[in-house]
């Protein structure tokens, strides 16, 4: 069924009007929102269909293929003529006076919506949740793709539907969205410190391994100890002597053997005049007493001062 002069068709609500922005009609209220005013026409067609409330418009531009969603605030506008917020026409491409189409629908409640801000000076906002809280009670819907704008201390912040669900665009009335941050278009990740290069000339491993082999070891136990009762403490014998009486024994043996060698030839010179069966004490004697003479005396030991314990002095607190 078609109206002459409306372009109604059935019994949906679908008609082109020439857009212009809300600055042109002071209405400067509209920019923070996503709402529309449309002409009295409107709600004439409107009140006779059975649409549901509240009522959302897709806004088709053909010249771009862009669509998009929106409210209705008020029925105020002259005929022919919607008035927009400046955002959504940026969103849409249209310029003052282009065409757009507006036609009812009925979008789900949203459950999930992932908003992602165009810099960081958004997120030094001392509370951008709420802030963005309280801008959204102005938005009636949200369509994936759309860049929605939020005004505060005089700045304006832009920030990009990302994704939404349980459609690409979804009411956002009455309903408990969960709301998620994707990180700003200008963030960049902080840059990893690289560590200096320090050249091999001034860092050589193998001579700090060197270095560390060189390093005298740790040998425990190694003190002396004293008694309480005044007695010396045991003496131990060196680990050095143990080596030098093989090397103090060794001349002895070289000795012996020397003085048997020196011996044997005396001994062949008076075996003549002497008779078998008898023994001879006069040579070995002798080679005794070369032995003995020939044995250095050993250094007289020095004594040790004793440990004697408890032999200091007494004071008395009392003067």
């Amino acid at each position: 069924m078609f109206y002459s002069g409306y372009g109604y068709r059935g019994s949906n609500f679908e008609q082109t009007y020439r857009c212009y922005p809300a600055s042109f009609f002071d209405k400067p209220h509209l920019e923070g929102g996503d709402k529309v005013i449309m002409p009295p026409s409107a709600l004439d067609r409107l009140a006779s269909l059975h649409i549901e409330y509240p009522m959302l418009f897709e806004l088709h531009n053909g010249a771009t293929d862009r669509i998009s969603h929106c409210g209705v605030l008020e029925f105020v506008a002259e005929e022919g003529m919607i008035i927009m917020p400046y955002w959504m026409m940026q969103n849409m491409l249209l310029q003052e006076g282009d065409i757009v189409r507006v036609k009812n629908a009925t979008l789900p409640k949203g459950t999930y919506v992932k908003l992602q801000p165009h810099t960081t000076d958004f997120l030094d906002i001392s509370n951008p949740k709420a802030i963005l809280e309280k801008t959204l009670r102005n938005f009636s819907c949200l369509t994936t793709g759309d860049s929605i704008m939020v005004a505060y201390n005089n700045k304006q912040y832009y920030i990009d539907i990302v994704e939404a669900k349980p459609a690409s665009a979804v009411s956002i009335i009455e309903t408990d969205c969960e709301v998620d941050f994707a990180p700003p278009l200008d963030y960049k990740e902080p840059e990893k410190p690289q560590r200096p290069i320090v050249p091999a000339s001034k860092a050589p491993a193998e001579d700090q391994e060197a270095v560390v082999e060189d390093e005298p070891k740790f040998k425990p136990f190694t003190g002396s100890g004293k008694r309480l009762d005044g007695k010396g403490p045991k003496q131990q014998a060196p680990e050095v002597s143990s080596s030098t009486a093989p090397a103090r024994s060794a001349p002895s043996d070289s000795n012996k053997r020397a003085s048997q060698q020196t011996a044997a030839p005396s001994g062949a010179s008076t075996s003549t005049r002497q008779k078998t069966g008898k023994l001879v004490f006069g040579s070995s004697a002798s080679n005794k007493k070369e032995a003995e003479a020939q044995k250095e005396p050993e250094p007289p030991k020095k004594e040790e001062p004793k440990f004697n314990a408890f032999t200091g002095k007494s004071y008395s607190l009392k003067r």
